[in-house]
């Protein structure tokens, strides 16, 4: 066990602690919140990895906990993300479980993002239940909950104003019915309640985004007026958690820069007015890209968990989020090759392999091993090439066969194969992607009909030296042997040098170079 050398450790302490002393759950649950209303981004999946080695680390203590995942599927629609149909511009502000899937895939367009969120968390070996936001508020869980809120609303809008500075709640409850003409949740405002229903009007106006294409879509209320009943609506954003909270028992849940004053309002209307003692945090910093600019789930370019683990392994990507918290950090592609080294170190320091002589840095380098592997570790040691020397091998030709071939030569093979084809996959996936592949050069004219002589000679059967030995020849023939060879490389790789140039032409195929060689 950790010693609470690590911060998941710490927290799992934590909750056990505070919880015997309130006596008021037997078992425990940890939780994220999954956003539905855009893309999921690499640091959307943080909040789930996070809080899901809490639950591990409570569970390794021989605690009851539950793990959940609750999507915020009855928010209303803000932003077309880009990349999305235009045809969704009509829909904004309806809430996203409501929104048809515009790919035709799943049932809703809400449905359709969680599950690329839900997709990366298998990936990565997260288990969870999931909870669904809209069929929570249609059946009724947070009904107590509403209710004590409504009732105090004055408070709420209070408590609100003293921690953000808001004052738009001193004047409206802090609850969106949806429209029952319209459909909307994003144009309402509740006006009143009285213990059963909101009487609410349809009259606000919101600015939504196509963030394609930059244009901006003003939505008005339809103007209707009426009542509705609690289940019919949601609570707004300062107020939402702290329901959530109480109403399913949550025990812990992270949370980033981005919301720290939502989370503190929310901790505020939790004890205050829920009576309900809030659940215990994880504050994290959140994730820039190379310029500086907040990682975001509506623009362009996403970098989702799925292209992560294209390139790189899951315990590189859950290294990301467990590491250290409190630092913000830049990541992007070039960021991945470090993660990877990171790993092996790791294994390095956990093994024995590599020696730390400060026993609090050994203790949590050792933790943090363990829980990038949801505490089931590898038995034992697994040399493996690292990351940046196959990106060294494969550079020139990024092709597996040349690859394997060259690391073959050059004694890098060995250990765990089947981890070892896996990394070469991803750094081949990676060089493509980070501009690896060059553009071919223009070739000198006195080249060109020796280059293609070599391409009519290959329909021939060769072994690796006979075919070898006639490219030398050619070489003469050409004059200028070297200028030969790296036009040859130049027409095949597009850049001036590479491995044998007959270990090359086989595994890349005969007939590929040939095709290569004549279009020249």
């Amino acid at each position: 066990m950790g010693d609470n050398i690590f911060w998941a450790d710490k927290a799992a302490e934590e909750i056990i602690e505070k919880e015997e002393k309130l006596k008021r759950v037997k078992s425990y649950r940890t939780e994220m919140g999954i956003g539905a209303s855009g893309i999921p981004h690499i640091g959307s999946v943080g909040d789930g990895v996070r809080s899901f080695v809490v639950h591990l680390a409570l569970k390794e203590r021989g605690a009851k906990s539950e793990f959940i995942a609750f999507s915020d599927d009855r928010d209303g629609l803000r932003k077309v993300p880009s990349g999305f149909p235009d045809i969704l511009e009509k829909e904004i502000g309806i809430p996203v479980s409501h929104i048809p899937d515009p790919f035709g895939c799943h049932k809703s367009y809400a449905e359709h993002m969680s599950s690329l969120l839900m997709d990366a968390y298998e990936k990565l070996g997260i288990d969870f239940v999931f909870r669904s936001a809209d069929k929570e508020y249609a059946k009724g869980t947070l009904d107590k909950e509403i209710v004590d809120i409504l009732k105090n609303w004055k408070m709420a809008g209070e408590i609100i104003k003293k921690l953000t500075g808001q004052e738009k709640f001193e004047l409206q409850l802090p609850f969106l019915p949806i429209c029952s003409q319209c459909g909307n949740v994003c144009t309402t405002r509740a006006v009143s309640f009285d213990g059963k229903k909101v009487t609410y009007k349809c009259d606000v106006e919101y600015e939504g985004k196509n963030s394609g294409t930059g244009k901006k879509i003003l939505v008005k209320g339809c103007g209707f007026e009426g009542t509705e009943g609690i289940r019919e609506g949601k609570l707004a954003w300062k107020v939402d958690f702290a329901a959530r909270w109480r109403a399913l028992k949550i025990n812990y849940e992270a949370y980033g820069k981005d919301i720290s004053d939502s989370v503190r309002v929310n901790d505020a209307i939790c004890k205050e007015i829920l009576q309900w003692e809030p659940p215990v945090h994880s504050f994290y910093e959140l994730f820039t890209e190379r310029g500086g600019e907040k990682i975001s789930k509506s623009s362009g370019n996403v970098f989702t968990p799925q292209l992560w683990l294209k390139y790189a392994s899951p315990e590189s990507m859950k290294l990301v989020y467990l590491k250290k918290l409190g630092k913000s950090r830049v990541i992007d592609l070039d960021a991945i090759p470090a993660y990877e080294e990171e790993v092996d170190e790791l294994a390095g320091i956990y093994f024995g392999k590599k020696l730390i002589e400060n026993k609090t840095d050994l203790a949590h380098a050792r933790r943090l091993f363990e829980f990038i592997h949801f505490l089931k570790p590898p038995k034992k040691f697994q040399p493996i090439v690292q990351y940046s020397t196959i990106i060294n091998i494969a550079r020139p030709v990024p092709e597996f066969s040349v690859v394997w071939k060259e690391m073959e030569k050059t004694g890098h093979i060995g250990g765990n194969k089947k981890v070892l084809e896996e990394r070469i996959g991803r750094v081949i996936e990676w060089i493509k992607d980070t501009g690896g592949e060059v553009e071919v050069a223009s070739v000198p004219e006195n080249q060109k009909a020796f280059l293609q002589k070599l391409a009519s000679e290959l329909g021939k059967d060769w072994t690796e030296e006979k075919l070898q030995n006639r490219i030398f020849e050619l070489s003469k023939e050409s004059g200028n042997p070297r200028e030969f060879f790296r036009s040859a490389y130049m027409s095949i790789t597009g850049k001036e040098a590479g491995p044998k140039l007959s270990t090359l032409i086989l595994a890349l195929g005969k007939d590929k170079i040939a095709e290569k060689l004549r279009g020249i």
